[in-house]
């Protein structure tokens, strides 16, 4: 009978991937280069592939500003074999997004025995969040959820069925390899550590902790003074410049705001877990940890948190626990269970499950069903690595899609992969001076026909670069935009030989928003 199960699950999950597969095919657009946070690390990835260490500028010292560590090495490992940059970085990412679809079906029926349909339905419900999105432009994404969900798996069973040695140490070490993709995977992972104590109590999950507990500070410390002692700093440079220590109110709200919208169809099972005593414990013990890690990026910024992929994690997490959650309401409503429900029950909960999960997952996919767009900055850096050997140098706030694909000894402005910037808080003149940079440009709130109308940060920033290029006599060759009040500058020195070819390229070039995909303007006044 239990092969029989086996296989029937087998070819379910069969079906699964050809679902998969076909909608990959059919529904989502892979016609994107980069989007502009993902280049970032791509361009550490590259140099890791050619030998050159974790850098961000070839014979530089090295700098952790690629805070998805694993997948940077991973990505970078997979480069020195031949594959490209970009086919290496998409492959994992759509592997890992592949591959948690199948975790999610797997621990459902192994760990609580849903119907297969439930399960099934379940599991490609996933494909209506923004998971493709992040496929798509090239974010590790969902290489993070794919671990935390093969963690989670094994807390849950944990939950399930009691602990033992086997299960612990599972946990363990798919909750360390969660660490090392993104650094918030200890904090996410020790969340699960918690939920466990809570719901089954000290005595029965002493095993558990003290495995947890012994691979994060044995391995977990090894590779901690390891990364402290190779890049000089404890944390990532990110941290330092989007945390630092500060309270960021509004960057918890945005990740309220992103974890409710992303998981809204799936609160309800939530909610009845709360409402009936023998799933009430457990209701709290996971809605803790939904909640718990999007109340960590408290303690950060919330730039770059492009569709709320930081609080991705949470939905398949949520999806996970949802049936089990319900057993209560299933008493109450005297649901049978699938195995002795007659035929006619049989169909008329199946049409249920089918018309509740497909109209909630059109309406999920409806939301996320969002398109990148070609980049000007794309193509300038194109045109920009014909001079790669020159010894050319960037000064850019838009440090991914122009360094990675220009190659050119690049300073990102706003200090995510510069330390220096990232611990004294802003760029100077006198750094600026020290670089000399051929190129300045950045992406400003204003325009030459607009003032700003906000000063902040950013604005101090870009304010310094400006004021340094206007005073040495760079060129303002474009100022693109959609609209006056926000607009990517182009500061070109004139005094190497190809600036008036690189000043004609994008004076002359239809350049383009990778936001709305409208051809943008340039407000510089071109005087013949």
């Amino acid at each position: 009978m239990r092969i029989r199960s086996y296989t029937i699950d087998l070819i379910a999950l069969v079906f699964i991937y050809l679902f998969v597969a076909f909608f990959a095919a059919w529904f989502v657009d892979f016609n994107a280069h980069p989007i502009e946070d993902a280049a970032m690390l791509m361009r550490y990835s590259s140099h890791f592939a050619d030998g050159y260490g974790i850098v961000w500028n070839v014979g530089e010292a090295p700098v952790d500003g690629a805070t998805d560590f694993l997948f940077m090495v991973a990505i970078g490992l997979l480069v020195k074999t031949g594959i490209s940059l970009e086919f290496a970085t998409r492959f994992l990412a759509f592997a890992a997004h592949f591959v948690t679809i199948g975790v999610i079906f797997l621990s459902l029926r192994r760990t609580f025995n849903a119907p297969r349909l439930i399960a099934v339905g379940t599991s490609l419900f996933l494909l209506a969040g923004p998971g493709f999105f992040y496929v798509v432009g090239y974010f590790g994404t969902t290489v993070f959820a794919l671990f935390a969900c093969i963690s989670w798996w094994a807390a849950l069973d944990i939950i399930q069925y009691g602990e033992d040695q086997k299960k612990a140490v599972l946990f363990s070490f798919a909750s360390l390899i969660t660490g090392l993709i993104r650094p918030e995977g200890v904090l996410l992972t020790g969340l699960m550590l918690l939920v466990i104590l809570f719901i089954k109590g000290w005595k029965d999950t002493r095993i558990t902790f003290l495995s947890y507990t012994t691979v994060f500070l044995v391995l977990g410390g090894a590779y901690f003074l390891w990364r402290w002692d190779y890049f000089g700093y404890p944390l990532p440079n990110p941290f330092y410049k989007k945390g630092g220590g500060t309270i960021y109110y509004e960057s918890m709200v945005a990740s309220y705001a992103h974890t409710f919208f992303m998981n809204i169809y799936l609160l309800p099972a939530f909610a009845a877990g709360l409402l009936f005593q023998e799933t009430r414990r457990k209701a709290f013990g996971f809605l803790a940890l939904i909640v718990g890690f999007a109340t960590f990026f408290v303690l950060l910024s919330n730039n770059m948190n492009v569709l709320g992929r930081f609080q991705y994690v949470t939905f398949p997490l949520a999806a996970m626990v949802c049936w089990p959650l319900t057993q209560g309401l299933r008493t109450w409503l005297k649901i049978p269970e699938w195995t002795i429900a007659s035929v006619q029950q049989r169909v008329f909960y199946s049409l249920l499950v089918i018309i509740f999960l497909g109209s909630t997952a059109k309406l999920e996919r409806d939301v996320y069903n969002i398109h990148y767009h070609h980049d000007g900055k794309y193509y300038f850096a194109l045109a920009l690595s014909e001079y790669k050997d020159s010894g050319y140098r960037l000064a850019t706030s838009e440090a991914g899609l122009l360094p990675l694909y220009s190659q050119w000894t690049s300073l990102d402005t706003w200090g995510l992969n510069d330390q220096w910037i990232a611990h004294h808080g802003i760029i100077t003149e006198e750094y600026l001076e020290e670089f000399d940079p051929h190129i300045i440009m950045f992406h400003a709130f204003f325009s030459p026909v607009a003032s700003a109308k906000v000063q902040d940060d950013w604005y101090d920033m870009v304010t310094v670069l400006k004021t340094y290029a206007e005073s040495r006599g760079y060129v303002l060759a474009a100022a693109y935009g959609e609209t006056p009040y926000e607009a990517e500058y182009y500061y070109i020195r004139s005094d190497f030989p190809e600036s008036a070819e690189i000043i004609r390229w994008l004076r002359e070039t239809e350049y383009y928003s990778g936001v709305s995909g409208k051809k943008l303007i340039n407000y510089v006044p071109i005087v013949p």
